[in-house]
């Protein structure tokens, strides 16, 4: 009786051994997944739509002269151009890509979009002067607008506003790496492993 009681009690404790393994490897598996769900939320969180605004504005003298008689007769055309413009440079990183490798812990950048420059300007013509043989035509209006773009666009590469925005997209990855880092992952982009805020910015600038 004695024999059979101490094997009825090993049985118990073998059953209870194996389901305390059980419940730590069940434990082990969920924070797995846990660490996997929470690097998905934070991809949730940084696929947003970073927007950087600014404004300039330019004067332009618009002049046009028609000659006829060989030159000997002129007329002329001119306008003082007022340009008011809001400028905006985006990041959408709802088209951001990436690959998940639970495996190894390991999250690439794929894919992130390029800057979207969007220009708007308010243009007002003054001191307008003009003649019947040289009136102001949609040509000139089209000549204008190009050339405003175009020292727009200068003036944008000139200025801080596209690396304020760069600046806006290297914070918000940061929070993704900080995410990484805390649950032991590993975040690479462009095929290069990214332990520090200096070298996302340097692969982002490349």
């Amino acid at each position: 009786m004695l024999k059979r009681f101490f094997i009825f009690i090993g049985l118990i404790g073998t059953v209870f051994l194996l389901f305390k393994f059980c419940d730590f490897k069940k434990t082990d598996d969920a924070t797995t997944i846990d660490s996997a769900g929470l690097i998905q939320q934070q991809i949730l969180n940084v696929g947003k739509l970073i927007v950087t605004e600014g404004h300039f504005s330019e004067v332009i003298t618009y002049k046009n002269q028609e000659k006829y008689l060989m030159g000997m007769v002129t007329f002329d055309k001119k306008a003082l151009v007022v340009v008011n413009a809001d400028v905006s440079v985006a990041y959408d990183l709802h088209k951001m890509k990436y690959d998940i490798d639970e495996a190894n812990k390991t999250i690439s950048i794929v894919y992130i979009p390029k800057e979207e420059i969007k220009i708007n300007p308010d243009i007002k013509f003054y001191d307008v002067e003009q003649s019947k043989l040289n009136p102001f035509t949609g040509d000139d209006y089209n000549k204008i607008n190009k050339s405003v773009k175009a020292n727009l666009a200068k003036k944008i590469e000139n200025s801080t506003l596209k690396s304020n925005a760069q600046n806006r997209l290297i914070s918000e990855l940061s929070q993704l790496l900080i995410t990484t880092s805390n649950l032991g992952w590993t975040l690479k982009y462009d095929g290069k492993v990214i332990e520090k805020d200096q070298a996302l910015e340097q692969q982002i600038k490349l």
